[in-house]
């Protein structure tokens, strides 16, 4: 993978990644903003903001013409809105790459907000939060952000309350738009069938007269836990969604290969100790996984399950075992490596569209200032060994680490908080 990166002037970064013989190019706009850099009276509005860019430009004064437009380039387009960052996307065929980059640089950059679209996007924002909220698997993640880091902004829906859905007026998206949508927070990032200096150009061409602006600046993750913590929404469910969260580190810390590489043996693949377990052996889920989850400021590792009913004790009390096991005995080379190439050979094959080579240099930049090659992270995760995975499992695996949300029938709450320890 190659690619370059450059500053403009006015703080903007790009980057620049050429395809060899790749059909398609993507062109990718992250902004340093999201749910965190929000107080709780705009809860909602990054994500809300990130729907109404959509809706009309200086150029292009409605949703229709937008749209129009990029489907009859035969694109494929769209947004997102995290906690830390939003991102605007169009990938479509290279030989369209100025009409493309053009229309997605517009919407950053010039959209108008309006007023009648913003009243009826309303409605369909508080549809997809009750979407989310009817779906058990999806929401209970909301729940262990709750759980994990309460009133504060790590801790509060990306889509916001209803409430403040409702309330939102134009002049909110203007300032918050001013205040955070400014070139020294945002990374462009071109990748697929282009020419470097071509892709530099247009970049140049469009973002470089952009003025510097004050940034709304994010609150800092407080953290605050000494006992494992329990969130149960009572549900009429036909199984039970259950999600484990355990404190871990923050993007910039070193032990982050070594909590990876931990979180694939626990469950990552269908050969993963808690797959084989909960799945093979004792057949009460059809799904888990284990994943981590590190931020600038702040991280945890989950494991999600959905699983029958009447075994929720036994499954919470089964999968804390493994974790146990993980904190008393050496993981085995075999299986060491096993996870190590399963690692390796997932992320190469996330890697073969220019979308996705957009989104993980992008992911980076936007967060880390740096990137750092594929290559690099295959060699670190490599360098991972047994011992440093026992020592990780040792620092993670406590009590006041541990935390569990869940949505199903009404649980047995002594007995739950009695079965969720290590």
């Amino acid at each position: 993978m190659k690619f370059k990166k450059k500053i403009l002037k006015n703080g903007l970064r790009a980057i620049v990644a050429p395809m060899k013989d790749s059909p398609t190019v993507t062109a990718l706009i992250l902004v340093e903003t999201g749910s965190k850099y929000e107080t709780k009276k705009i809860n909602g509005l990054s994500h809300f903001l990130e729907h109404m860019c959509f809706k009309g430009t200086i150029k292009r004064r409605n949703s229709q013409m937008i749209s129009t437009e990029l489907d009859a380039l035969g694109t494929n387009y769209n947004a997102f809105t995290g906690q830390e960052y939003t991102g605007y996307y169009v990938k479509g065929d290279t030989k369209n790459f100025k009409k493309i980059f053009d229309i997605v640089a517009d919407i950053y950059l010039n959209s108008i907000f309006p007023e009648a679209e913003m009243e009826r996007e309303k409605g369909v924002i508080i549809e997809e939060i009750n979407m989310y909220e009817d779906m058990p698997q999806q929401h209970v993640q909301d729940m262990m952000m709750e759980l994990l880091y309460g009133n504060q902004p790590a801790g509060w829906n990306i889509a916001g309350p209803r409430e403040n859905i409702r309330k939102m007026k134009r002049q909110d998206f203007i300032k918050y738009h001013k205040g955070h949508y400014v070139p020294q927070a945002t990374t462009v990032i071109v990748a697929g069938g282009i020419k470097e200096e071509s892709a530099f150009n247009e970049i140049k061409n469009i973002f470089g007269d952009i003025k510097k602006r004050p940034k709304t600046k994010k609150l800092k993750v407080v953290e605050r836990q000494s006992a494992p913590k329990i969130m149960w929404q009572e549900r009429k469910t036909d199984q039970s969604h259950i999600v484990f969260g355990f404190r871990t580190q923050n993007l910039f810390d070193k032990r982050n290969p070594a909590i990876r590489v931990l979180s694939a043996i626990l469950g990552a693949g269908m050969s993963s100790r808690l797959f084989h377990k909960m799945r093979e052996e004792l057949g009460v889920c059809y799904y888990i996984s284990a994943s981590n989850n590190a931020f600038t400021d702040h991280g945890f590792l989950d494991i999600s399950v959905g699983v029958t009913n009447g075994r929720v004790l036994e499954v919470v009390s089964e999968i804390l075992k493994e974790c146990k096991r993980l904190t008393q005995n050496l993981v085995s080379e075999k299986e060491l490596q096993k996870v190590k190439q399963f690692i390796i050979g997932n992320s190469k094959m996330s890697l073969e569209s220019s979308d996705e080579i957009a989104n993980f240099l992008g992911g980076q930049e936007i967060l880390k200032k740096e990137i750092d090659l594929p290559d690099v992270k295959f060699g670190e995760i490599e360098k991972v060994s047994a011992k440093d995975i026992i020592k990780i499992a040792k620092e993670i695996f406590q009590n006041k680490n541990l935390n569990l949300a869940g949505i199903g029938p009404k649980q047995d709450s002594k007995k739950l908080k009695n079965t969720l320890k290590i």
